[in-house]
C-alpha cells in the first residue's frame, strides 16, 4: 500500500461514520497531512451540517501549516453553494498545496467543476486514489444520480427447506435474534422501508428502529385497493409514512397517501421516492412484492437469512439468478448477500 492510498483509507475510514446520517449527501471523508503527519481530519457528520473538508480544517491546531499540506478527501470538493459553502472555495482560500481525491463527483451541480476551481488556483490535484472503495462506499449516492432512483435492498428470512412464511403468512421466526438485530442496524442506515400488502396485514410491521441506535426510516406500503385497516401500526402516525395505491392522493399527519397508475405501479413508485430525495429502500416483503422488484430488475442487493426452521410448505421464498457474493454464519443462521450487477 502507498503513502496515499493509506491517507486515502483513513479518509474512508472516517466518511464511513457518517452512514445514515448524511443522506441525501454522500459520505465524504478527509484527511489533512503536514510532513507525513495527519494534522486534521474530519467527516460530513448531519445532513444540513459541515462537509468533510471544513471538520478537518477546523480540527487542525497550526492553520500556518496548510500552505504546505495534503489534503486527501473521498469525493470530488464541492464548488457549489447549496446548504454549506463550495468547499473547493475554502480549500482554496486556505492555499492548500495539493488535494489528492479519491472519486470525480457524477453529480452535474459538482461534476469536475472542484477541481477546475482548485487547478485554476495553482493547487496540484490528484485524481483515482483507492476509487473503487471509494465509489462502492457511496452507492446509494451514484445509484440516485445515474439510475434516477434510489438504491433497492431486498431482503428476507427463508427457512432452510426454503418458504418465507406458512400458508397462513405467519413467518415469526424464521431467524434468530442476532439476525433480527442486524435488521434493525439496516433499517437505521437506510432512507425508506417498505412492505406490501400482506405483510402489513398479516405480520403487522412497525417498521421502525427498536434494537439499534438511530433514526426511523421512512416506512411505504404498497396497498392498491387500500384494503388494509386504519388500526395497523403503520398507520399510527408516529413516523412519516406512505401509502401508494391506485384510488387517492391525500396527506394527514405524518401519513400520505400516494395515488400510481394501475400499469407500472413500481416504476411510478421509485419516480416519485427519487423526486423525495430518498436514496434507498429496504424491501422487507412479502413474497409476492419481492418477486415483482426481481421480475422487473429493480434491485441492486439482496440480503437473504436462512434459519434453521423447517415449515415443510408454506409460501415460498424468492429465487435470484446470482450467486452470493459473500456468506456469513449469524450465531446459526446463514446471511447471504446478492449482487445484480
Amino acid at each position: 500500500m502507498t503513502q496515499d492510498e493509506r491517507y486515502m483509507l483513513r479518509a474512508l475510514e472516517l466518511a464511513e461514520l457518517g452512514r445514515g446520517r448524511v443522506s441525501p449527501n454522500p459520505m465524504v471523508g478527509c484527511v489533512i497531512v503536514w510532513q507525513d503527519t495527519i494534522i486534521g481530519e474530519g467527516y460530513h457528520r448531519q445532513y444540513g451540517g459541515p462537509h468533510a473538508e471544513p471538520n478537518a480544517i477546523e480540527a487542525v491546531k497550526d492553520p500556518g501549516k496548510l500552505p504546505e499540506s495534503t489534503v486527501y478527501v473521498t469525493l470530488e470538493p464541492c464548488a457549489h453553494f447549496g446548504k454549506t459553502p463550495p468547499c473547493a472555495a475554502l480549500l482554496v482560500a486556505k492555499k492548500v498545496k495539493k488535494v489528492i481525491i479519491a472519486l470525480v463527483d457524477t453529480n452535474p451541480l459538482v461534476g469536475g467543476k472542484g477541481i477546475k476551481m482548485l487547478q485554476d488556483a495553482g493547487i496540484e490535484v490528484v485524481t483515482g486514489i483507492l476509487e473503487q472503495p471509494a465509489r462502492k462506499l457511496n452507492k446509494r449516492f451514484f445509484t440516485s444520480i445515474e439510475k434516477k432512483r434510489p438504491y433497492i435492498i431486498l431482503k428476507w428470512a427463508q427457512t432452510v427447506d426454503g418458504f418465507v412464511a406458512r400458508k397462513n403468512y405467519d413467518s415469526k421466526w424464521i431467524s434468530n435474534p442476532s439476525s433480527r438485530q442486524m435488521v434493525h442496524q439496516w433499517r437505521a442506515e437506510e432512507d425508506a422501508i417498505m412492505v406490501g400488502t400482506n405483510t402489513a396485514q398479516y405480520d403487522n410491521p412497525r417498521l421502525n428502529v427498536r434494537d439499534w441506535q438511530g433514526k426511523d426510516p421512512l416506512r411505504i406500503v404498497l396497498d392498491r385497493s387500500l384494503r388494509l385497516a386504519p388500526s395497523l401500526s403503520l398507520f399510527d402516525h408516529q413516523i412519516p409514512t406512505i401509502c401508494y395505491n391506485s384510488l387517492k392522493n391525500s396527506e394527514e399527519e405524518n401519513l400520505s397517501f400516494v395515488k400510481l397508475a394501475q400499469d407500472l405501479p413500481l416504476v411510478e413508485m421509485l419516480k416519485d421516492l427519487q423526486q423525495r430525495k430518498i436514496q434507498s429502500l429496504i424491501v422487507e416483503g412479502g413474497s409476492f412484492l419481492l418477486h415483482k422488484f426481481i421480475e422487473n430488475e429493480l434491485w441492486d442487493e439482496a440480503r437473504v437469512f436462512t434459519g434453521q426452521r423447517k415449515f415443510s410448505e408454506g409460501i415460498p421464498a424468492p429465487r435470484l439468478r446470482p450467486s452470493a457474493s459473500t456468506s456469513y454464519d449469524i450465531l446459526g443462521d446463514r446471511l447471504e448477500i446478492f449482487e445484480n450487477q
